[in-house]
């Protein structure tokens, strides 16, 4: 049976995170949509997940673009560096099968063909939306994980949809 202190802690964990953001050589279009989850109508902070400079800190890694033989290596290296438990997730097409940069002559694929990956959210690039979803599915892992109850429904619910921009044509 675990200690209350444990206990305390993994509840804590849950609530609180840490996340580090690796871009593999992406076209730059996920990383555009993580900093709109990040932004106040969509606030995938509200879940506890900050942003780390550093994966000696992290909990979480998320990963975005394709991994070539130049970058293989050192994505172990910082995949080494996160403490136990750790999870990774794949964040666009790129990072989950390699993308369009698939067969090129350096691209070895997706993510997992270096690190182990927890969760993938595919599209390209996918919405701030499903990478908040993604997130809280995340949560559900690490509370299982830590054997404490995850976060509760309704808060993803809460997501907003996009909002869709009408443009008119004029007529010259």
């Amino acid at each position: 049976m675990m200690g209350f202190l444990q206990r305390l802690i993994n509840k804590a964990r849950l609530k609180s995170p840490y996340v580090f953001h690796f871009n593999s050589g992406s076209c730059n279009g996920c990383d555009i949509e993580i900093v709109a989850a990040l932004m106040p109508r969509i606030d995938i902070e509200r879940f506890g997940m900050k942003l780390v400079g550093s994966p000696r800190h992290a909990d979480v890694m998320l990963v975005t673009g394709p991994v070539t033989e130049q970058i293989k290596e050192r994505l172990q290296r910082i995949y080494d560096q996160m403490a136990e438990p750790k999870f990774v997730v794949a964040i666009g097409s790129c990072a989950c099968s390699g993308g369009v940069f698939r067969g090129g002559y350096n691209v070895l694929g997706g993510v997992d063909q270096a690190i182990p990956v927890t969760a993938y959210i595919p599209g390209c690039p996918p919405k701030p939306s499903a990478i908040t979803f993604g997130a809280y599915k995340l949560l559900e892992v690490l509370a299982e994980a830590l054997g404490v109850a995850p976060p509760k429904k309704e808060e993803v619910e809460k997501i907003p949809e996009p909002v869709e921009v009408q443009v008119e044509e004029v007529e010259a």
